[in-house]
């Protein structure tokens, strides 16, 4: 019986990690096949790394990506044109990369410090939106300047190594791009996301689609950039979802991890059967889709009533009349420097822009003398309303009421906002509106600063009432219209779950963790000095349901507000002379969150170079 004991092997610990028997396991890495051409790829080595690149663009993919599909897919969505060519097209293009990497080996090797301070100011003239251009022309002498000053010429002369020409600023920022590209696909892939978008035509009359995303990172959520692409075509919703759809695809991130998607209320983009909501809907049903909040607060105070919206006519009218012809401008600027107005200038109205109806009419008012005695110097027909009273306290209603529109239009904007939040701020204004029209109809307009520094200057008598009160009641109206009346209560859960109780929809489970994190004090500590995200988010990593449920309110965008900054950003960086390329790339180092990882995109370049 003892040999059969004494055979059997003996038992290894499985901590044991000083035996030398131990195999210690590889991690799978895929290799490069030769069959792989004939979708248009070779292979590189970026560090220790095996990856493919692209033979027809000489973009290089990340090393998971050496699998058929997501090369073909790559070749198909990215050079359709050259799905169908056969391998003897693709080995001529390898031949001609080797080529042009053999050319770019022979340069001149550049010291690591002054490729890396290549990389940093080309850094700090994207973030700027500056030109190019200002590196060599301006950046650099300064810098040589300053140090020549300060230490000495030879040091100075060191900063001549760093090459800043308009070329090598674009490649930067083209690197750049891609590594902030890459860091935030790879913190969003796997993880639930939501997204605005917002198509525009630019000065140029190019259309750009752009695409911000917000997702979960570490404890708390993050907003960026996720693409600026342009429209080539119509900007109709089937355009718009293939662009979209493609780049998701590319980036290898999963519609159904979106929760969220915000948008304006073009048809394009909101309707319900052909529009971009109801495409993603299809392959992705659980999507919340939102109306921009900002946007139906701008159309919902857009309405006037006759009388009002005369005045306003006339306000636009005057206004272009002093602002379309300079030497009338220069003759009203002289005219407020000499009555010691606070400003010399009217403002132009731009129906897109949504303070610029409060901001003309304000500053209209304030100068309503001036542009009095403008007007009758130049024998306008418009001088007489601005001598009548009437015209006057209406001009002067509406800019206080525009004012308050703009406040609240302001107290939307900005980054991380939700739903919670941005519906308190709607609720508080038609209680206000509700408030006002009360007052209004004692007599009361304590509420309407202008309106009543006006009346009691010139001890006038209030004519206007009726016409406020019909104005104030539509705005109720078209407030109800495009907020519809919701429970105030639906979301105190989320705000402070531990003076609210659970909504009737709520599981058993979901009761039950929402009972445990009521009862638990160091969670109601917890919820005063954080955000409500952050709060929500460690409660997600102990109850999973609970807490899901409330990111999933305020996980998706409210409004569009991040895009309009977007466009903004473009106009300033277009100019004829950088590619749509370039803008994407520039757009999307100028205002990103993320920071670029300087020294393995530096030692990238020195590994690629070298191969």
């Amino acid at each position: 019986m003892d040999k059969f004991v004494t055979a059997l092997p003996a038992k290894r610990k499985p901590d044991d990690e000083s035996s030398p028997n131990v195999a210690t396991s590889k991690a799978k890495t895929r290799k490069y096949d030769e069959a792989y051409l004939a979708l248009g790829f070779t292979s590189t080595t970026v560090g220790k790394e095996e990856r493919p690149q692209c033979v027809v663009c000489l973009k290089i993919l990340a090393c998971d990506s050496l699998k058929p599909n997501k090369l073909k897919r790559h070749l198909e969505t990215t050079h359709p044109e050259h799905k169908d060519k056969p391998v003897e097209f693709f080995r001529k293009k390898l031949t001609q990369c080797r080529a042009q990497q053999c050319r770019f080996t022979k340069a001149a090797s550049l010291p690591a410090n002054a490729q890396l301070a290549s990389y940093k100011v080309a850094y700090r003239v994207a973030q700027c939106k500056k030109p190019h251009t200002i590196a060599e022309e301006l950046i650099l002498p300064s810098a040589i300047d300053m140090v020549s000053t300060m230490i000495d010429e030879a040091t100075a002369s060191k900063l001549k190594a760093i090459p800043l020409s308009n070329n090598t600023i674009s490649r930067r920022i083209y690197d750049m791009s891609k590594d902030i590209e890459e860091q935030l696909n790879d913190k969003i892939r796997d993880r639930r996301f939501a997204l605005q978008m917002d198509e525009a035509t630019d000065s140029n009359k190019d259309c750009l689609l752009i695409t911000y995303v917000r997702f979960i990172d570490a404890d708390g959520l993050r907003e960026d950039l996720l693409f600026c692409k342009q429209v080539t075509s119509r900007a109709t919703a089937d355009e718009l979802f293939k662009i979209i759809d493609t780049y998701l695809r590319e980036a290898d991130l999963k519609w159904e991890d979106c929760v969220g998607i915000c948008t304006d209320g073009a048809q394009a983009m909101a309707g319900r059967r052909g529009g971009l909501q109801a495409l993603i809907k299809r392959i992705s049903p659980n999507v919340q889709w939102t109306h921009c909040m900002i946007h139906r607060e701008a159309l919902a105070s857009k309405q006037l009533s006759p009388d009002l919206h005369d005045v306003m006519t006339d306000v636009i009218t005057t206004v272009n009349y002093i602002k379309t012809r300079p030497v009338k401008a220069r003759i009203f600027s002289a005219l407020c420097e000499e009555m010691g107005s606070d400003h010399t200038a009217v403002l132009f109205h731009s129906e897109s822009r949504w303070l610029s109806r409060g901001k003309v009419l304000s500053r209209v008012f304030e100068l309503r003398d001036e542009i009095r005695i403008f007007l009758e110097e130049e024998e306008n027909k418009l001088a007489h309303k601005f001598n009548n009273n009437k015209f006057l306290m209406k001009l002067a209603y509406l800019s206080d009421m525009f004012q308050k529109l703009n406040e609240l239009n302001l107290q939307m904007q900005g980054s991380n906002t939700h739903l919670p939040h941005l519906a308190d701020k709607i609720t508080s204004f038609t209680r206000k509106l509700e408030m006002w029209e009360q007052r209004v109809t004692e007599g009361n307009i304590d509420s309407f600063e202008n309106l009543k520094s006006f009346i009691e200057v010139n001890k006038l008598q209030n004519t206007v009432i009726p016409c406020m009160k019909a104005h104030i009641s539509a705005l109720q109206k078209h407030f109800q219209r495009y907020f519809p009346v919701q429970d105030p209560t639906q979301y105190d859960w989320i705000r402070d779950p531990f003076s609210a109780t659970p909504p009737a929809e709520f599981s058993t489970t979901e009761n039950e963790q929402f009972i445990d994190v009521t009862s638990d004090s160091t969670m109601r500590l917890e919820v005063k000095s954080k955000t409500l995200a952050a709060f929500w988010i460690g409660v997600e990593k102990d109850f999973p349901l609970l807490g899901k449920r409330a990111l999933a309110t305020l996980l998706p965008f409210a409004t569009s507000y991040l895009c309009e900054i977007g466009f903004s950003a473009v106009a300033s960086i277009k100019t004829k002379y950088r590619s749509k390329l370039d803008i994407e790339n520039e757009l999307r180092v100028a205002v990103s969150q993320l920071q670029p990882r300087f020294e393995k995109i530096c030692s990238m370049k020195q590994a690629h170079t070298s191969h």
